[in-house]
């Protein structure tokens, strides 16, 4: 299993920097960006690729047209581009184009909460993940640290195009094309390339941008802040009867649906109750929500109560009211053998898409709940 790091952890370490964040120049952004001007030359670089290889302006001399495309993992608008941009390097890398992608956010500086539409975030690992999953070919770039390359280029969103000549002149900057989603009337990016290895001007040498806005480091404070606010939340837990389970099982809402049996004298089952709110966080302004059962004796209430509060479990929290475990079992998952923790991923209509005895592999978890919801804003 990969090691997870989960937002809870670093909580406390994130407030305490805080303040030195907010004094350091590494932590502010600038007061404007803008892209730059046509005509400018390219900015050199020296930035981390997935690939483990770091990479320099110098090391695409070679190419005749050299296209820059900031990205990311979490944004819906990038993950709806992605197929495109692996289309667009399959038909140009042969003719001389050379496509690179590059990652400006800061991570610390993306919240949970916008982490809705994705299964990894905006990590330099993460990114490696995200790569191979979709089959990049091309260089994909971490500018996350110190963000000085997407200042330098202006990258205003995820994602935005720079497409500079044989000169290393900018000849376009803008969209890829004008439809995230359904027909594509203007493929701009492609229109470009076309005219400049044809030696021609190009027609449309700027576009608006859309997608989300680049994360620069002087948002860190927002996403401290929001788990300050989510640590705050009401924690509650009630008694729940065998119908009661059949029926969450049944899964009758419109969402999806995740259940986790746990109990306090489980000691996997409490160290993963993190885990578990840092997905329903990011995952919970959609049509998803996290329900916890738990194993423990009705009088042990308080006990269960204070262990949720103090993972701050602030989802739909029960306590089975009877000791007899096949009860549960049957009108839960016929499938559970038995132990905990237990964890299912219910589709509404009852459909499970995912069942772990153990502890959840949260990459694996999160893959299943993204690929379900959807990853862009046409799967709302």
């Amino acid at each position: 299993m990969r090691p997870q790091t989960t937002w809870l952890g670093i909580g406390v370490f994130l407030l305490l920097l805080a303040p030195c964040w907010a004094a350091s120049a590494f932590g502010a952004a600038p007061k404007s960006v803008s892209p730059l001007e046509l005509g400018a030359s390219a900015p050199d670089f020296t930035l981390p690729g997935v690939d483990g290889k770091t990479y320099r302006l110098a090391d695409f001399a070679a190419a005749k047209v050299l296209v820059f495309i900031f990205t990311c993992n979490h944004c819906p608008t990038a993950q709806a581009y992605e197929d495109r941009l692996v289309q667009l390097h399959a038909d140009f890398q042969g003719r001389g184009v050379a496509l690179v992608a590059i990652s400006p956010n800061d991570p610390l500086a993306v919240r949970l909460d916008e982490l809705g539409y994705t299964d990894v975030n905006d990590s330099l690992e993460d990114m490696k993940i995200r790569a191979r999953d979709r089959g990049f070919t091309f260089p994909y770039l971490y500018d996350g640290d110190t963000q000085a390359t997407s200042k330098a280029f202006g990258a205003l969103a995820t994602p935005h195009v720079f497409l500079f000549d044989a000169q290393r002149k900018l000849c376009y900057q803008g969209r890829i094309d004008d439809s995230e989603v359904g027909v594509v009337k203007s493929h701009d990016t492609r229109n470009a390339i076309e005219a400049l290895l044809a030696g021609q001007a190009v027609p449309v040498a700027t576009t608006r941008v859309f997608g989300c806005s680049t994360k620069w480091s002087d948002k860190r404070s927002s996403a401290v802040e929001s788990l300050a606010k989510w640590n705050a939340e009401e924690v509650s837990v009630q008694t729940i009867d065998t119908a009661s389970v059949g029926k969450l099982a049944r899964n009758d809402s419109p969402n999806l649906r995740l259940i986790n049996v746990w109990a306090t004298w489980c000691a996997p089952c409490v160290r993963e109750l993190p885990e578990l709110v840092t997905i329903n966080r990011m995952y919970r302004k959609r049509k998803f929500e996290l329900i916890t059962i738990s194993l423990d004796d009705p009088k042990e209430r308080e006990a269960v109560l204070k262990c949720l509060r103090e993972n701050h479990v602030s989802s739909t929290n029960h306590i089975f009211e009877s000791d007899d475990r096949d009860q549960l079992a049957e009108a839960l998952d016929k499938q559970w053998p038995g132990p905990v923790p237990y964890t299912i991923l219910v589709a509404p209509g009852g459909k499970i898409l995912y069942r772990k005895h153990d502890t959840i592999d949260p990459l694996e978890l999160k893959k299943a709940i993204a690929d379900f919801l959807g990853r862009t804003y046409a799967s709302r």
